[in-house]
């Protein structure tokens, strides 16, 4: 392969429908075969996208958790400009590890001076034996896309979104519960992701994201023309506002409290914790990562 700097005729040569050949039944192959989880036999899907986050940070509340595992989003777009997200086939569109939570429970607060003293003795016996608290992403909402905004942000004073997320954080720990969460499908956490320089409410600043290096990789095949990868470009908004936790804390413990005084104690006590709900301009995501970008003809044509 050789890769060649990004213009125009390149781009729409990379992402324009390639000719007709014969394709048959199987997996895609060769450069190609990284786009197996899209759904490119959806007519309504001109290409196949994975995204790949590779560091970054969310800051939520007064808490800021680093992204230090790759955060994969795969599937298909119409077009690269506005288009829903078509969901993977056959694999997650949004695969997101678990990430540390700083500090985890070490330093959570009474949110009430009522909290039964026996409740008190189990969390902290807790506490010392499994302290950390892991958060994962999910997506509650489809995700909305437009990815010549990552190329090309709009100077005009148009929507500079590349992707909106709409999303909850699970929060995991043998206290919490398995049904912890920051925001909710009714109430999630909306991110609007973009390569531009936001415009956020204060306290918050403008920050800037990055477009990347976009080049197209040519391959040998003689029925295929290529692809459009870009690397090192950085997503950002600092504008969203956060939620409450919810849910938290519904374990039994062997003690003559209703699950709903439970969820209310343990709730305002990680909320305290977390900072929540912050409102918005208090919130920070930061994305850094790369993206590929085919042609759905070329990934069909190249399956064996």
């Amino acid at each position: 392969m050789r890769k060649t700097s990004l213009r125009t005729a390149a781009l729409a040569a990379a992402l324009t429908l390639a000719s007709a050949s014969s394709a048959n039944a199987g997996t895609p192959s060769g450069p190609y075969a990284m786009f197996k989880f899209c759904p490119y036999t959806n007519p309504s899907v001109g290409s196949c996208v994975l995204n790949t986050t590779t560091s970054g940070t969310l800051k939520i509340g007064s808490t800021t958790m680093p992204i230090d595992k790759p955060i994969v989003m795969q599937g298909g777009i119409e077009s690269l400009g506005p288009s829903p997200f078509y969901a993977a086939v056959g694999g997650p569109t949004l695969q997101a590890p678990p990430g540390k939570v700083p500090g985890g429970l070490l330093g959570i607060v009474n949110p009430a001076p009522n909290w039964p003293g026996p409740l008190w003795t189990a969390f902290w016996a807790i506490v010392g034996a499994v302290n950390d608290v892991s958060a994962t992403i999910e997506p509650v909402q489809a995700v909305q896309t437009n990815f010549g905004n990552a190329l090309f942000p709009p100077e005009d004073g148009s929507d500079p979104t590349v992707a909106r997320l709409a999303v909850r954080v699970h929060l995991q720990n043998p206290f919490l519960g398995g049904g912890c969460y920051i925001g909710s499908a009714q109430d999630p956490i909306v991110l609007k992701l973009q390569t531009g320089t936001t415009a956020p409410p204060p306290p918050n600043l403008p920050i800037s994201g990055n477009t990347g290096n976009a080049y197209t990789v040519w391959t040998d095949e003689p029925n295929y023309i290529g692809y459009l990868q870009v690397d090192g470009n950085t997503l950002v908004d600092n504008a969203f506002a956060v939620p409450k936790a919810g849910g938290c804390g519904n374990i039994a413990l062997g003690l003559p409290i209703i699950t709903q005084v439970l969820d209310a104690l343990v709730s305002g006590a990680v909320n305290l914790k977390v900072g929540l709900p912050a409102a918005a301009g208090t919130n920070t995501a930061i994305m850094n990562g790369k993206s590929s970008i085919a042609s759905s003809q070329y990934v069909l044509n190249s399956e064996q």
